[in-house]
């Protein structure tokens, strides 16, 4: 059997076409893996959780009843890691059916904290 002679140029053209369309998808039009999506899709569930529970952790700041000295103290700290920890040690990120607090609830807690203070 013999096959005309445009087969050969049709087919590398077709190759190098699906070549070009995967590379210019993947790079430049957004297409991603369904590993990919899921990773992302987790990554903002969790901060959506995360701020969802910053009220949670402002309250419980603010019902505590050395309020007034920690968020002075908190002011007081520069470091982001620093303040996220003071938090920590001050027991308002941990949720009540956890068994240790939430660093990522921490970090939102303080900067919450930190900003509305700086507001008043």
């Amino acid at each position: 059997m013999k096959l005309p002679t445009w087969t050969k140029p049709a087919i590398l053209g077709a190759i190098v076409g699906s070549i070009a369309t995967m590379v210019i998808g993947f790079s430049q039009a957004g297409w991603m893996l369904g590993s990919t999506a899921e990773r992302m899709a987790e990554k903002q569930a969790a901060v959506a959780a995360t701020d969802a529970l910053v009220p949670f952790c402002v309250s419980r700041s603010e019902a505590d009843p050395s309020s007034a000295t920690k968020l002075a103290e908190l002011d007081a700290l520069v470091s982001s890691y620093a303040r996220r920890d003071f938090v920590i040690e001050s027991g308002w990120a941990t949720l009540p059916t956890a068994d240790k607090p939430n660093r990522d609830l921490a970090a939102a807690c303080a900067k919450a904290l930190t900003s509305s203070s700086e507001g008043a």
